[in-house]
């Protein structure tokens, strides 16, 4: 069992290290928070065999209070977390939020900036763009499984942010499948959810 001391600052505190870390970095200091739903890879149109990076806000908006919501589940254990940026749009920084004890193990050397006294690192990645996604058609058929393992998957996703909204916490995944068949036999007998 790990003896490791921190203290995880408020969301306020660790945001504005974040603005800092992104302009030491020359990057947009704005941010934009996206969350697993937000995420859009498709197969690369130029390179057989790798992926295309994207995201989207239009089709699963995430809630105003999302990353608070996200960041207070993720504070409340004892794995890193990371405030991760994708790439830039629309002269502001895309991020996501991760957490998992994998990230210990990412170094400067790896492109993380790790604050050990918060348990926190930061990863303000390369200049660069990301696309915004707007054809739903697109996000649709994005790819959801069959790809290589990556930093991001470590994301929250908004359904969990709903979960913790609605329950106080995550549901098991016993209890999601118990919801979902709820809420089918509600549409069928048209009753509101």
């Amino acid at each position: 069992m790990s003896t490791e001391k921190f203290a995880r600052p408020s969301l306020e505190a660790a945001l504005e290290a974040w603005k800092k870390s992104l302009a030491s970095h020359a990057l947009p200091p704005e941010q934009l928070w996206i969350f697993a739903e937000n995420l859009c890879i498709e197969p690369s149109p130029t390179t057989p065999g790798s992926f295309h990076f994207g995201f989207q806000t239009k089709f699963t908006p995430p809630d105003a209070d999302a990353l608070e919501i996200a960041y207070d589940h993720f504070s409340a254990t004892p794995a890193r977390i990371v405030f991760y940026r994708l790439g830039s749009a629309a002269n502001k920084s895309i991020c996501i939020l991760l957490c998992d004890p994998w990230f210990e193990e990412k170094k400067s050397l790896d492109g993380f900036e790790p604050r050990d006294d918060w348990k926190i690192s930061f990863r303000p990645g390369h200049a660069g763009e990301i696309e915004e996604v707007t054809d739903l058609k697109r996000w649709v058929r994005r790819i959801r499984r069959d790809r290589a393992f990556h930093d991001f998957d470590f994301s929250m996703a908004l359904e969990t942010v709903d979960e913790i909204k609605l329950h106080g916490r995550p549901l098991m995944p016993y209890e999601r499948m118990g919801q979902k068949m709820l809420d089918r036999l509600r549409r069928i007998l048209g009753q509101p959810e």
